[in-house]
């Protein structure tokens, strides 16, 4: 049997999400990302999902405590970043039983590493009892979303990066996708948003929400940073035979005078919910909507998530699905 990553859609036996705990990575806002976090894990819990939120120390995991719902399963863990998506274990199904994969980490590019962050996946792996297998090459989570049939999304802007792996070109690339993780099929983004620190991870860009089926923003004025970004992956994707369905984007979305990279796309897909973040724009309302639209089987909430997206990413970032043992084609 061929290596099968289910897609995020597929049924989940639960979800990890890292609680913040680091006040550099979110100066002056860390509380606020706190309670934005445990106001996620609380909504996935109080939805039938199990969560596992990993907290960093004692005095982290009284926070985490006081904020979440009792429901959250609390675990004690050495990681830096929250972001699980790319640093946590990806798990596929190989000859029918679930099983790790993990690649090379180097702080997106180079930029941030912190103590924990390159064993965080093996360690979540190990105590969920499942066998692994690490790639050489340099992979976040996030820069990859795949729809189930073998066919994944992801950005020149990232994976062709010289930051990441300068000795593996596009067909090296490719390859080692389809080894790893099933991919035979590569759907190729140019860039990502704008002052996205990962070089562009697809999933603030565009995410499969079907077989074959995408979801991209579209600018909702024209002060939108993104605008061409946004048209030219829905362009690519239908060149590609893609069906593209397009949502509002939040708009222009600045912290400090800086473009931040603000994206209804970041959403999280659970078992029976799906969270979208929401950063305070006029159009948050629309966008949380038009998700619901494309999840009839699921609950859709939109959640706060300014604060989260302050330390440089969102709830899909922060998360990293265990996939159930039998998934849904």
């Amino acid at each position: 049997m061929a290596v099968l990553m289910p897609p995020e859609w597929a049924p989940q036996d639960w979800l990890w999400i890292g609680f913040p705990h680091l006040a550099e990575e979110w100066p002056g806002m860390l509380e606020r990302a706190q309670e934005q976090i445990a106001a996620f894990a609380s909504a996935v819990t109080d939805s039938g999902q199990q969560v596992r939120l990993l907290v960093r120390d004692e005095a982290n995991a009284a926070r985490a405590r006081a904020l979440a719902s009792e429901a959250v399963t609390l675990e004690r863990r050495v990681y830096g970043d929250i972001w699980l998506r790319d640093t946590g274990p990806l798990v596929v199904f190989d000859d029918g039983q679930r099983a790790a994969r993990q690649f090379g980490f180097n702080g997106w590019g180079g930029k941030y590493l912190m103590p924990g962050d390159r064993t965080i996946g093996a360690d979540l792996a190990h105590d969920a009892g499942l066998a692994g297998e690490t790639s050489a090459m340099v992979l976040e989570g996030g820069a990859v979303d795949g729809d189930g049939t073998g066919l994944v999304a992801t950005t020149e802007q990232c994976l062709l990066n010289p930051n990441r792996n300068p000795q593996l070109g596009r067909g090296e690339i490719e390859a080692e996708l389809h080894r790893m993780l099933g991919f035979d099929r590569v759907l190729w983004f140019g860039d990502g948003l704008i002052n996205d620190h990962t070089d562009g991870h697809v999933d603030n860009l565009a995410r499969f929400v079907a077989p074959n089926r995408l979801v991209v923003p579209e600018q909702t004025g024209p002060d939108d940073p993104n605008a061409a970004i946004y048209d030219d992956a829905a362009l690519r994707a239908q060149a590609a035979g893609v069906e593209v369905v397009r949502i509002p984007s939040p708009g222009l979305v600045t912290r400090e005078g800086q473009v931040e990279p603000a994206s209804y796309v970041n959403f999280a897909i659970t078992t029976h919910l799906v969270v979208v973040p929401t950063f305070g724009s006029a159009h948050d309302e629309a966008g949380v909507a038009a998700i619901a639209e494309l999840f009839p089987d699921h609950a859709t909430i939109g959640l706060p998530a300014d604060a989260v997206l302050a330390g440089g990413g969102g709830f899909h970032c922060a998360s990293q699905q265990m996939p159930a043992v039998r998934p849904r084609p």
